[in-house]
């Protein structure tokens, strides 16, 4: 039984990933304009994908079931595990290959400092639905760190951006002449602050590399927003449809209901089939517009 272990961008594209007790692991594309068709067998079990490392996929020790409708595919025992060797949760500071800062854009007003593996490239920027970004530079983690706590404090940059507002501006994109001013504009007030970065880093000239056509965001007319989102993908459930983007983790689809959101990680753990006469359309939940935050004044 193939299992999906969820979707992952390679330099080449996105891709489903999957794993199969004997035969090891296998990727297929997921194609802008293609068909796509998941469904779950009506007896079937969501089990923990296990981890992703350096690359490949260590399956669970203990098959653990989870949830239909969770975000994370994994138990607490393989979470653990991940953070256990995470940079982002600081669980190996003495880590010593090269690590680049970026800067990444998500839509007008929306940009966000963070870092990554040199070894990696853009993949993290992908897998973030980054619309563009540029490297500020490369050094050791600690200076790369540095550089991220600097730009938080100096420039009020944030170093995370929530699924909600990222979904919502990936809709409203000015062209790529505009988006590339934006991130320039902070690179310059960045690059303004060459006294109070670390020495060890060392500095990027401004490159902006920009997504939007690879994510299927830069057509005419472009994509529209979705209508709804799929919140689970439950025993006897399908998703049927045809891919209009992909940004992320997220699967922006044409069906006959309307423009639906897919959030692959939905589909991280289940052994997928095609739909079938016994299938069922999976659950749905309304998207409406985020509602601004207050003026903090009243």
């Amino acid at each position: 039984m193939w299992r999906c272990t969820g979707m992952r961008w390679r330099e080449e594209g996105a891709r489903w990933m999957w794993a199969h007790p004997s035969r090891g692991v296998r990727a297929s594309p997921v194609r802008l304009g293609a068909p796509l068709h998941l469904a779950v067998a009506g007896d079937a079990v969501r089990r923990c994908a296990g981890v992703w490392r350096r690359g490949r996929g260590i399956p669970c020790p203990d098959s653990t079931e989870v949830a239909p409708g969770a975000r994370r595919d994994q138990c607490e025992t393989c979470a653990a595990l991940d953070r256990a060797s995470s940079v982002a949760a600081d669980t190996v500071p003495d880590d010593r290959q090269p690590y680049a800062v970026y800067l990444a854009y998500f839509g007008p007003g929306l940009l966000k400092v963070g870092i990554t593996a040199v070894a990696r490239g853009r993949l993290r920027l992908l897998e973030q639905a980054a619309v563009c970004f540029t490297f500020l530079g490369e050094g050791p983690l600690m200076a790369a760190r540095r550089t991220e706590s600097v730009l938080g404090s100096a420039l009020d940059v944030p170093d995370r951006v929530l699924d909600p507002a990222k979904r919502e501006a990936r809709h409203r994109l000015p062209g790529p002449a505009a988006r590339a001013a934006e991130v320039a504009a902070l690179h310059a007030r960045v690059t303004a602050l060459h006294d109070k970065l670390p020495e060890s880093l060392r500095r990027a000239p401004l490159r902006c590399v920009d997504h939007a056509e690879e994510f299927g965001l830069d057509t005419d007319p472009p994509p529209p927003p979705p209508a709804a989102e799929v919140t689970a993908l439950p025993p006897g459930s399908a998703v049927t449809g045809t891919v209009r983007a992909i940004a992320g983790h997220d699967l922006h689809l044409d069906t006959a209901e309307g423009p639906l959101l897919l959030d692959a990680r939905l589909a991280a753990g289940w052994p997928l089939s095609r739909p079938d006469g016994q299938t069922l359309p999976a659950p749905t939940a309304p998207l409406r517009p985020r509602t601004p935050d207050p003026d903090p004044l009243f």
